[in-house]
């Protein structure tokens, strides 16, 4: 089944005329990180940056992708999901086959759709009652709850395929590293410094660090907690 990693966008969806700008080093970036892990081709369309395997030994490190994706600054929401043909008898048997070692043992679930095509002839509330309809019927233990499911089925009619996936979990946030120009970060061995320099880099500044050793007045086990920070 084939997988991939949709990375929703933060607030650079406001930049208005700049967005280009922002979006060109968010998906450096990504690019940037895919290529010491493994064959990912990177696109971003329709305020999303789309992450896909490209072979099986990148299929088999997707969860590590996954992982250097969550510390990218300038995304608010990313997931794993799997993609098909934008058709419902497809779009069923995937769900159900995708999620079936999601879905915990007699946990509620709720379905949402969302339709970017709007030429797909069924409408968002008819795409996740089916999807939903069909979880069911292949999991007896299952339940329904509208407003405080376990997990949140999510459907998503994009362009060019289906999208589905148990929900997501919240990005990095901030901008791209590097849209705000370069800095350099004074690390004295505390905890203020490190935390002071990622609220600075979550702004999108690329930072360097800089520490001043001075034996005998610092020692050994200082400049090495310099060096684990």
């Amino acid at each position: 089944m084939k997988e991939v990693i949709l990375c929703k966008y933060g607030e650079i969806i406001l930049k208005g005329a700049n967005k280009s700008t922002f979006e060109s080093m968010l998906l450096r970036e990504v690019k940037r990180r895919a290529k010491a892990i493994g064959n990912y081709s990177v696109r971003y369309m329709q305020s999303t940056v789309y992450v896909e395997p490209l072979d099986e030994e990148a299929e088999d490190l997707i969860g590590d992708m996954y992982d250097q994706i969550r510390h990218v600054f300038g995304f608010a929401g990313i997931c794993r999901a799997a993609v098909c043909e934008k058709d419902m008898d497809v779009i069923k048997r995937t769900a159900v086959e995708y999620l079936a070692d999601t879905l915990p043992r007699g946990c509620s679930i709720r379905g949402e759709a969302r339709r970017s095509d709007k030429k797909f002839p069924l409408s968002s509330p008819q795409v996740a009652a089916e999807v939903g309809g069909a979880i069911l019927e292949a999991r007896s233990d299952l339940t329904v709850d509208l407003k405080n499911p376990d997990v949140t089925i999510r459907i998503e009619i994009r362009d060019k395929a289906a999208y589905i996936h148990a929900g997501q979990e919240s990005g990095a946030g901030g901008i791209p590293s590097g849209s705000a120009g370069r800095g350099l970060l004074l690390l004295s061995g505390g905890i203020d410094s490190p935390v002071a320099g990622y609220m600075i880099a979550k702004r999108g500044v690329t930072l360097d660090a800089v520490y001043f050793h001075a034996p005998p007045y610092t020692s050994e086990r200082a400049e090495q907690k310099v060096i684990d920070l």
